[in-house]
């Protein structure tokens, strides 16, 4: 999902409340507890790769740019949460974008371009998932259950996840596990139009091309497909989700590698760097299973 407007997916609150929108990736092995200098939370035009110490930002960004995305509010504007304030709604929207962004920086990738995080781009490398149980304890993940409402679950973790898991296999199919998944891309509103998006999408991208990969998103904004095609992505498929009032439409589209790009910013070698432990996927379908299953277990683990 992304936030380009930007986007991955999200939903938008109003009043003062900045707006969403929104997209994932990597495992930082050796920078976890390096504490953040003033040079990096200040942040260049360049892209970096945003460390532990940094999510809380990095989570900021998104929900900035996912604040009147539609898939964002599905899983905060539901019938038995009606009585919630708006500031109740904005902050567990922050939260879920807080344990996701963490999540990916423990097992994915987060790129970070502009000053201030303006532009923050959660990718999942070939061959990784989030949905491992220490993950989901790390993250912070599995207090979703207790945060989210019971039509919020339902649709988070019975509806979006499993439509999610099964359309990105069924389009993919053997290419799956082994293609760069954008999961979320969200630009903040004043650092719209600087080509920040551009950066964080084309730094892999260009390693996706010398490796002969293809790249995956599911996006959430109608504007956003035009965009996306300027990177090479096309759009192959539609989906719904269809418990709110409103349906809400993802475009599914696919980037094949492209020939012509000499140099790579991210290379295999780097990513083994990144990955400390390469296992089957699961995909996060199987979030909604443990989640369920061992509710109990985790309740009284505090992670984070």
């Amino acid at each position: 999902m992304e936030g380009v407007k930007h986007q991955k997916t999200t939903h938008a609150l109003n009043g003062t409340k900045p707006t969403m929108n929104g997209n994932t990736v990597g495992h930082q092995k050796n920078n976890f507890d390096k504490p953040v200098t003033a040079a990096v939370a200040a942040g260049g035009d360049g892209v970096r790769q945003v460390t532990l110490a940094e999510y809380k930002q990095a989570a900021q960004c998104l929900a900035e740019a996912f604040a009147d995305d539609d898939v964002a509010r599905y899983f905060t504007e539901v019938p038995d949460r009606v009585h919630w304030t708006e500031k109740q709604k904005w902050d567990l929207h922050v939260s879920i974008l807080e344990y996701i962004t963490y999540a990916h920086i423990l097992k994915g990738l987060v790129l970070a371009a502009g000053p201030d995080y303006g532009c923050v781009a959660l990718w999942m490398l070939p061959g990784q998932n989030m949905d491992d149980y220490l993950t989901i304890l790390r993250s912070g993940m599995w207090r979703l259950w207790y945060k989210l409402s019971a039509e919020g679950k339902t649709r988070f973790f019975d509806e979006f996840f499993p439509l999610l898991h099964d359309t990105k296999h069924e389009v993919m199919g053997m290419r799956d596990d082994e293609s760069y998944y954008l999961v979320y891309i969200g630009t903040k509103p004043a650092a719209r139009g600087k080509g920040y998006a551009r950066k964080c999408i084309e730094y892999v991208t260009r390693s996706a091309d010398i490796e002969n990969r293809a790249c995956y998103l599911e996006s959430s904004n109608a504007t956003n497909p035009a965009i996306y095609r300027k990177y090479g992505f096309e759009t192959v498929k539609s989906i719904h989700l269809k418990r709110a009032e409103k349906i809400v439409d993802l475009e599914i589209m696919v980037r094949e590698p492209q020939a012509g790009n000499n140099q790579s910013s991210l290379s295999l070698e780097k990513v083994d760097s990144m990955v400390s432990n390469v296992s089957s996927v699961t995909r996060p379908v199987s979030v909604s299973m443990k989640l369920g299953q061992e509710k109990d277990a985790i309740a009284s683990i505090s992670v984070i």
